[in-house]
C-alpha cells in the first residue's frame, strides 16, 4: 500500500470553520496526517495548488427508489457532484416486495465507490389504512443488524402509534436501541406534549419540518433536524434561519426524494449548498451540515471531516461559492477525475430477490367503470396540493355529478383514483383533487407513496383507462395520456419504482413526461408525478387518498367522499 500526498490546497475544516493552507497525507483508505508534510512522507504526490480539500458530502436522508436509479447508476450521478456517501431508508421496494426489496437494495449497492449505508424501513405498511405487497415485522428486520451498513430504524411515521405505544412499533424501536443504532423520525407538524412523548422514544431526528418553529422546537428538545430540499418537497427556504446560530449545530442536509431530471440538472447534496450561500448564508455551515454534522447524527466514526484517523472520503473543489468539484477520492481511491466518474464494478443483486423485484404487479386491466364514483350526497370533500410541500389540506365543495361525475376543469377538480396492484383485491379508492392542473388527459403511475399501488389523476375517465392500463403492460412506470392515446411515458420495471437504464436516458424520459403534462395544462411550477406520489401517502397531513377510501391524516380515521352535513 502506498501513501498518497495532497500537496499545496486548502484545507476546509468543519470543526472549526477555518480555511487552513496544509498539506493532507493519506494511507490505504484514511487520511493519516494534516500539516507540513513533504514528498519525502510519501509514495505518490498529487499537486493541488490553488484547489480547496473538502470532505466529501452524506446526504442524511434519501429514497434510492425516487431517484428510479440503480444504486451505481445513481453514484455515477451522485460522485461527481460530491457525495461520497448517502443514508438510505428501501422502504418503498420494501413495501412492494418485502424482504426481498430490502435485500436487492443491499446486493445492488454493495461495494460501490459511493457508500450507501441503509436504514431499515419502520412502516411496511405505513398505516393500517395502507395496502402494500409486504408486512414487515421486528422479527423481520432483526436479522438485518447484522449488516455493517445498516445504521439504524428508519423515519417512524406512524407518530400516532408511537405516542399511543402501540406494542408492535415499539418493538421495532426498542430493538433498533438494543442493537445500538438511531432511530429516524417523521413526525410533521407534531408539537408539545405529544412530540415529548414521540421524543421519549428515543427517536432522533425528522426531516419533516416546513417552519422555522417547527424546526427549533426539534432542536430545543434535542432533534436533529434535516433541511430537505428535493422535488416536490422543497424546505430550504422556509428553513434558512436554522443556519444561524445556535440551531445550525444540529442540522444536516438532505434530498429525501429527488428526481433524476433534477439530479442531472441541478445537482445534489451540492445544489443545497449553492442555494444557500445564494440566499446569503454561510457556505461554510452549509458544508458542515452536509459533513461532519451528518456523521455525528448517525454516530458515523471517523467519518466527514479532513482529519487524521479519518476515512479518506475527500472532494478536490475549485472554489467555495460555486461548490464545483474537480476530483473525488472514496477511502482513498480517485473516483473522479476532472469532473468525470472513472470506472467502477457493478454489484449483482441474487437471482431469487431479482426475479421477485422484476414481477410485482398484480391487477386486473381497467375500464371506465372501475372509475365512476358510487358515493352521493351534496357536497364533496376535494384534496388540495399546498405548493412545495407534501402536505394537503381539505376543500370542501358542490361538484356536478350529472357532468363528467363531478370533474370539473376550470375549477381545476380532477378526478383521482388509487388501485390496489399487489394482492389483486381490486380495492380502490376514488375521489377529486386539486392543484394538478390538467386542462385534458391524464395521468398514471406506479409510483404512489408508501405503498406504491396505481395512481390515476385525470380530466376523464376514458384517458384514465389508457393511461393506467399501459401502466400495467410496462410492469410499472409514468405516463400521460390524451386523446385516447398514451403520448408519453417512463418505464420502471424494478418493482414499478426503478429501471436499469443509464441515468441520462431515464432523465430525458422524466424530462419529457414532465413536459407532456405541462403541455396538458399543468402550470410549470408543479412537478406532477412527484405531487402525485404523495397523494397517497396517509402519515403525511391532512387529506389523503387511499385504496380504501380518503383517510383525514389528523385523526387517523377513513371519512366519506360526498357529504351532507358540513357542519361536522
Amino acid at each position: 500500500m502506498k501513501k498518497l500526498l495532497l500537496s499545496g490546497g486548502t484545507v476546509i475544516n468543519v470543526f472549526t470553520g477555518e480555511l487552513e493552507k496544509a498539506n493532507v497525507l493519506i494511507y490505504d483508505t484514511h487520511i493519516v496526517g494534516v500539516g507540513d508534510y513533504t514528498a519525502e512522507d510519501a509514495d505518490l504526490v498529487e499537486d493541488v495548488t490553488g484547489k480547496l480539500i473538502c470532505p466529501g458530502f452524506v446526504d442524511g436522508h434519501i429514497h434510492i427508489e425516487s431517484t428510479m436509479l440503480t444504486p451505481a447508476e445513481l453514484t455515477r450521478v451522485c460522485l461527481p457532484h460530491g457525495t461520497t456517501a448517502i443514508v438510505a431508508d428501501p422502504h418503498e421496494i420494501a413495501n412492494v416486495c418485502g424482504k426481498a426489496g430490502i435485500n436487492y437494495m443491499l446486493e445492488m449497492s454493495e461495494g460501490l465507490p459511493m457508500t450507501v449505508y441503509i436504514m431499515l424501513p419502520s412502516c411496511v405498511p405505513a398505516t393500517p389504512f395502507d395496502e402494500s405487497g409486504a408486512v414487515l415485522t421486528a422479527d423481520d428486520l432483526r436479522p438485518f443488524y447484522a449488516n455493517r451498513r445498516v445504521l439504524g430504524l428508519a423515519e417512524m411515521m406512524n407518530y400516532v402509534g408511537v405516542v399511543a405505544g402501540d406494542p408492535d412499533v415499539m418493538e421495532k424501536i426498542t430493538d433498533a436501541h438494543a442493537h445500538r443504532r438511531v432511530v429516524d423520525g417523521h413526525a410533521p407538524l407534531l408539537s408539545g406534549r405529544s412530540l415529548d412523548k414521540y421524543l421519549l422514544a428515543g427517536i432522533r431526528s425528522d426531516h419533516e419540518c416546513s417552519s422555522p418553529e417547527e424546526a427549533k422546537e426539534r432542536i430545543r428538545k434535542g432533534q436533529w433536524v434535516m433541511i430537505r430540499q428535493g422535488t416536490a418537497a422543497r424546505n430550504l427556504t422556509g428553513l434558512l434561519p436554522l443556519f444561524d446560530e445556535p440551531f445550525s449545530h444540529r442540522c444536516l442536509l438532505v434530498t429525501d426524494d429527488k428526481h433524476p431530471a433534477d439530479l442531472i440538472a441541478d445537482g445534489h447534496i451540492d445544489s443545497i449548498i449553492r442555494a444557500a450561500g445564494k440566499a446569503g448564508k454561510s457556505v461554510i455551515t452549509a458544508i458542515q451540515m452536509a459533513t461532519i454534522r451528518a456523521a455525528h447524527c448517525f454516530e458515523l466514526q471517523n467519518v466527514g471531516a479532513v482529519a487524521p484517523g479519518y476515512k479518506a472520503d475527500l472532494l478536490i473543489r475549485d472554489d467555495l461559492e460555486t461548490v464545483a468539484v474537480r476530483d473525488v477520492y472514496c477511502a482513498g481511491k480517485k473516483t473522479v477525475e476532472n469532473g468525470k466518474i472513472l470506472p467502477f464494478a457493478e454489484p449483482v443483486a441474487k437471482d431469487e430477490n431479482r426475479k421477485t423485484v422484476l414481477n410485482s404487479f398484480f391487477i386486473d386491466p381497467l375500464t371506465k367503470d372501475d372509475f365512476r364514483i358510487s358515493e352521493s350526497g351534496s357536497k364533496c370533500r376535494v384534496i388540495r396540493i399546498m405548493p412545495g410541500q407534501l402536505l394537503t389540506d381539505e376543500w370542501i365543495t358542490e361538484v356536478d355529478r350529472d357532468r363528467d361525475d363531478g370533474i370539473d376543469v376550470a375549477r381545476d377538480i380532477l378526478k383521482l383514483a388509487v388501485v390496489e396492484r399487489h394482492m389483486h383485491t381490486g380495492h380502490k379508492g376514488i375521489g377529486y383533487i386539486n392543484g394538478i392542473g390538467l386542462k385534458k388527459g391524464a395521468i398514471a403511475s406506479s409510483v404512489s407513496h408508501d405503498s406504491h399501488n396505481l395512481i390515476v389523476i385525470g380530466t376523464n375517465d376514458a384517458d384514465m383507462v389508457v393511461a393506467a392500463n399501459r401502466i400495467l403492460s410496462m410492469g410499472g412506470g409514468n405516463v400521460v395520456a390524451a386523446d385516447g392515446k398514451v403520448i408519453a411515458e417512463m418505464p420502471l420495471p424494478v418493482a414499478g419504482l426503478m429501471t436499469t437504464a443509464p441515468a441520462a436516458e431515464i432523465a430525458e424520459q422524466n424530462r419529457r413526461v414532465r413536459q407532456a403534462v405541462h403541455a396538458l395544462g399543468a402550470p410549470e411550477t408543479v412537478e406532477p408525478f412527484m405531487n402525485m406520489a404523495f397523494v397517497s401517502l396517509s402519515v403525511i397531513p391532512s387529506l389523503k387518498m387511499t385504496t380504501q377510501g380518503l383517510v383525514d391524516v389528523n385523526t387517523q380515521t377513513r371519512v366519506p367522499l360526498m357529504i351532507n352535513d358540513v357542519s361536522r
